[in-house]
């Protein structure tokens, strides 16, 4: 069980009388049989959590043996709250210090036995960066904090790759969101929602006017709506076929946009459909090389085509003189 998950089901259970197995899971984000086996940890931590079936019962705890909140400052039960975040995440949200002091108050209250086992944080260290990884250029995540706290407008300077020259916009954000390692500001701009990838947010500045954003509309919901759109919709699905040492990597880097067509490994490989966004996105295939076989649409290939060409000519040996 995670520190986040931890500090959460314990906020839950000792503000509540009784709350069922459903209820935890959905509030976390996880399965019944996640919940069932964090229960399972806190008895055997020695915490009096007990169940009691039937239309009023539910999973509880006895009082005055769960957390001791008022030894938390606002700060720290705010951003202990920020559940599912990693230690570099926080560290770029200036949480960290907070959290790891909010959770040594916490583990502190927590009775300690003879034999007890050590506690995971004392033996498990987790550093989620990459070797060797670049500074990160553009906007961070701590330094849009307080203007986004503050609900206001931004301008922001959007350095798209797919525009000759960065854009001036004026969005109403969201919040921020994280996904895959990588931070965005999910915003709408005219009403339309985006996600917006801070490396690529070159300047920012408040604007002194309120967010305007959509009615019945939250971060969590319109980052979901974002994120099923990049998965399903497409404009362009190109048909290809993968060969089998390559198949892995494919379904790594694609997700759910490839579709495999067939589950029976051949002589020639794996048939599969991939979408994309807009057909400029097809450059993603290039690095398979000739691991990977394009059988349309015809503008794919021919984009491809162009592409490979265009490197091949930028590699080309300086004539002789």
């Amino acid at each position: 069980m995670t520190p986040d998950r931890f500090f959460t089901l314990m906020l839950l259970l000792t503000s509540r009388d009784a709350v069922t197995t459903q209820e935890l899971a959905s509030a976390l984000g996880v399965s019944l049989r996640t919940i069932t086996r964090d229960l399972n940890w806190l008895r055997d931590a020695g915490l009096p959590v007990t169940a009691h079936r039937g239309r009023l019962g539910g999973v509880t705890m006895l009082p005055g043996s769960g957390l001791d909140l008022t030894r938390l400052t606002p700060g720290e039960r705010d951003h202990l709250s920020l559940t599912g975040l990693d230690e570099k995440q926080r560290a770029e949200l200036n949480a960290s210090g907070e959290s790891r002091r909010a959770l040594s108050k916490i583990a502190a209250t927590q009775p300690r036995r003879v034999h007890e086992l050590l506690p995971l944080t004392d033996v498990v260290h987790v550093d989620s960066r990459p070797w060797r990884q670049a500074r990160a250029s553009g906007t961070t995540p701590a330094s849009l904090i307080g203007a986004l706290r503050r609900g206001r407008r931004l301008r922001i300077e959007y350095d798209s790759p797919r525009e000759s020259c960065p854009r001036d916009l004026v969005v109403d954000p969201y919040g921020l969101f994280a996904k895959a390692g990588i931070w965005y500001l999910v915003a709408d701009c005219a009403r339309v929602p985006r996600l917006y990838r801070l490396e690529r947010i070159t300047t920012w500045k408040e604007v002194d006017q309120p967010r305007r954003i959509r009615e019945s509309q939250t971060l969590a919901t319109v980052a979901a709506a974002l994120v099923d759109q990049w998965e399903h919709n497409h404009a362009i699905e190109v048909s290809a076929t993968i060969d089998q040492t390559q198949i892995e990597r494919a379904q790594r880097i694609f997700g759910l946009r490839l579709i495999q067509d067939d589950h029976e490994e051949s002589t020639t490989g794996h048939r599969v459909r991939i979408r994309f966004l807009h057909l400029e996105d097809v450059r993603a295939l290039l690095p398979f090389g000739s691991a990977i076989t394009v059988h349309g649409p015809t503008e794919a290939r021919a984009h491809l085509r162009d592409l490979a060409t265009n490197l091949a000519h930028h590699y080309a040996p300086s004539p002789t003189s």
